[in-house]
Order: C-alpha cells, then sequence, then structure tokens
C-alpha cells in the first residue's frame, strides 16, 4: 500500500509539473506590446498629471489589446514619473526607452516634454502628448504629436473672451522658466494688444514662490479689468486667495491647468467668478466614443477616489491612448519608426473630437471651452471657435 501510494503521488506530482510547465509556455506565449506614460505624478503638476494618467488607464481598461498582423497583442502600460522637473524627465524618458516602449503618451506639462522630445526621437519612438499646448514640444521633431489645441489658440480664445466681456486694460502673471505660463501668457498678450487691450502689468515669479502679495500690490496700483495667471496647480490658489485679500476685484482668468477641482477647494470662496479655457465639458458629448467614456469613466473616477467630474486632461489622455492604438493598428508594426509613419495618417473620432495630425503633428482642432468657477464648481460658460 506505501508503495502504491507513492507511485500515485509521484504520478500526481509530475502531472502537476507538467500543467505548471504547460500554463508558463502559454503565458510566455501571449504577444506583447508596451505603452509608455511619460507623466508628472509628483512635483508642481503632480495633480494634473495623475488626472492625464487616470485617462490613460480608463483607457487601456476599455483597450486592453490590439491587433497586429491578425494577432492580437496585450497592451501593457509603463509609467515613468518625470517629477514635474526638466532633468527628471530625461532620466524618465530614458527609462521608458529602456522599458521596450513602443510609443509613449504624455505629458502634463510642456516644458517636461520639450526636454524628453530628443529621447524619443533619437530613438525612434513617437510620443503622443495630450495637454502640452506649447508649440515648440512639436515643431522641429518628427515624432512628437499631440491630441491638444495649442497655446497660440487658447491664448486668443482668453483674449478675446477678455474683450467681448469688456475689459479695456489687463495684467499678466507668469512663471520664469515654465515653457507653458510664459508660452501662454505671451501668446493672451500679443493677441489682447492686437484687440485694442492694453496690457498695464506684466509680472513674473520664481518657482516654488508661495508670497504673491507684492507683484499682485503692482498690478492693483494700475486697476487692471482682468489678470491672466496661466500657471500651475500648486500656484493657482495662493495667487487668487492673495489677490482677493489686498482687495482686488478684477476678473480673474487662466488656461486649462486650472481646470482642476483642487484649486477650488484650496481657494474656497475666493475662486468664485474665475474662468478659464479648456478641452472638453461632459455636458455635450461630440461623438459616439465621448458619451461612452463619460458612462464608463465617472465610476472609474470613483473608484480611484476621484470627484464625479471629468476632468478634460483625462479625456485627453484617454484620447492618445486610443490615437496610438489606431497607429499601432494601422502600422501592422511593434516598431516605432513604422507607428511613427503611421500617426501622420491616423485619423480618430476621440472623445474630444476628430484627431488628425497636420505637418508638425499638432491636431487639427479650433474650438475650445470657456468655464466659470459659480457655487464652488466649474460650469460651463460657451465654446469659443477661431478660424
Amino acid at each position: 500500500m506505501k508503495r502504491l501510494a507513492v507511485c500515485v503521488l509521484i504520478v500526481l506530482l509530475a502531472c502537476s509539473f507538467a500543467f505548471a510547465a504547460g500554463g508558463s509556455e502559454q503565458k510566455a506565449g501571449v504577444k506583447e506590446i508596451v505603452i509608455g506614460v511619460f507623466e508628472p505624478l509628483t512635483g508642481e503638476n503632480g495633480g494634473g498629471g495623475y488626472q492625464e494618467v487616470l485617462g490613460m488607464r480608463y483607457a487601456n481598461q476599455v483597450y486592453p489589446t490590439v491587433k497586429i498582423n491578425g494577432e492580437t497583442y496585450n497592451v501593457r502600460l509603463v509609467e515613468a514619473d518625470n517629477k514635474s522637473d526638466k532633468t527628471e524627465a530625461v532620466t524618465a524618458a530614458q527609462s521608458l526607452i529602456s522599458a521596450g516602449a513602443s510609443v509613449v503618451l504624455g505629458s502634463y506639462g510642456s516644458g517636461v516634454s520639450i526636454a524628453a522630445g530628443d529621447i524619443f526621437a533619437d530613438n525612434k519612438i513617437p510620443a503622443i502628448g495630450a495637454s502640452c499646448t506649447n508649440p515648440q514640444v512639436t515643431l522641429g521633431n518628427d515624432y512628437y504629436f499631440r491630441v491638444c489645441f495649442l497655446d497660440p489658440f487658447q491664448g486668443t480664445v482668453m483674449a478675446n473672451y477678455a474683450w467681448q466681456e469688456g475689459a479695456k486694460k489687463a495684467a499678466v502673471i507668469t512663471q520664469l522658466g515654465d515653457d507653458y505660463s510664459s508660452g501662454l501668457g505671451n501668446f493672451f498678450s500679443k493677441a489682447y494688444t492686437a484687440l485694442g487691450g492694453k496690457v498695464v502689468s506684466e509680472q513674473r515669479f520664481q518657482t516654488n514662490t508661495t508670497d504673491f502679495k507684492s507683484i499682485l500690490t503692482n498690478i492693483k496700483a494700475e486697476n487692471p479689468d482682468v489678470i491672466f495667471a496661466p500657471s500651475s496647480i500648486a500656484t493657482a490658489p495662493l495667487i487668487i486667495k492673495q489677490a482677493r485679500e489686498l482687495g482686488i476685484t478684477a476678473k480673474i482668468m487662466a488656461g486649462d491647468t486650472w481646470e482642476n477641482s483642487s484649486i477650488i477647494e484650496n481657494a474656497g470662496a475666493s475662486a468664485e467668478g474665475v474662468v478659464l479655457s479648456t478641452f472638453f465639458d461632459d455636458a455635450d458629448p461630440a461623438t459616439a466614443e465621448a458619451a461612452k467614456f463619460i458612462k464608463g469613466f465617472k465610476p472609474f473616477l470613483v473608484a480611484n477616489k476621484q470627484p464625479e467630474i471629468i476632468p478634460a486632461v483625462s479625456a485627453l489622455g484617454y484620447d492618445a491612448y486610443i490615437t496610438a492604438l489606431k497607429a499601432i493598428e494601422m502600422a501592422n508594426s511593434t516598431k516605432g519608426a513604422d507607428i511613427r509613419n503611421a500617426l501622420v495618417k491616423v485619423e480618430v473620432e476621440g472623445v474630444t473630437g476628430r484627431i488628425v495630425f497636420d505637418v508638425n503633428g499638432d491636431a487639427d482642432k479650433n474650438m475650445a471651452f470657456i468655464k466659470v468657477v459659480q457655487n464652488g464648481q466649474f460650469k460651463f460658460l460657451k465654446t469659443v471657435s477661431i478660424k
């Protein structure tokens, strides 16, 4: 009996080993393609970067596979935190190349996108930005694309809004060394002046500044009708609260980065009336993909302990992912150079509208959404198109 029991045990162990080996072989045989996620999850822009990443993660959940030459490939996201820092951006970009990424998504923040641009181009790995709006991101880089509108357009939209609202004098606040902030502020000033408005004060601040009362006092002396202050999520509530504490009543405006609920939470009642431009409004889905996204993404936000309010950058992150998938399918390849060549010809009906790229790799978009903070929430005001 003992001898029989031993024989049975040996057989069972052999079968178990064979089954395990077969499972391992099957797992190893699953084809996979890596998409890199190049985003700030920490640092000054960590809040916005996380919102963008959530859109990409959700898109990967909805579309976890892609067909290449008739075969199904699992899509694996590899995330690298660029820490909202230009030096760290280079390291993060290199880590994604080492991880075998065929295409990269990101980044939130134009400065880090520009800093990493040569890394992607030199390694022939295409990058698809979601919300990096500075023209320099794609200019002269055949491997960088993006699904958002650009700062010259966004600056013009906000200048037109200010002028149409009767603002004759404006002050502009920008952050030194930040490509997004300085670029958008400059485009606003040019467009506003061209309309007939007068920029009465231009103030600049260093990164990590927390006390804005000195520059705000200078602005108050000029009595502007509006203050345009494109800056990070971290500095926005400080500027807003300190302006109101000094008795400044001018309308405060900014660009897309300010569409973040933490700004309202931290600025409190002072945020009432703040106006911004953005890429998307979930009350007005532009496509069938948008309607599907809105329905599924809200529960996803709640599951990730986020407010049930869809940030525009999450929609753009989703669009960057599905655009990458479309290009991979068109290329029928995992090679970066092939995917890049397919991106030139790609056409996608995304959450934020139709996506096609011009010769610079920029999405052909001409519409922005204007929102205002009202009763502690972002409320849609109107859409603005500029030809």
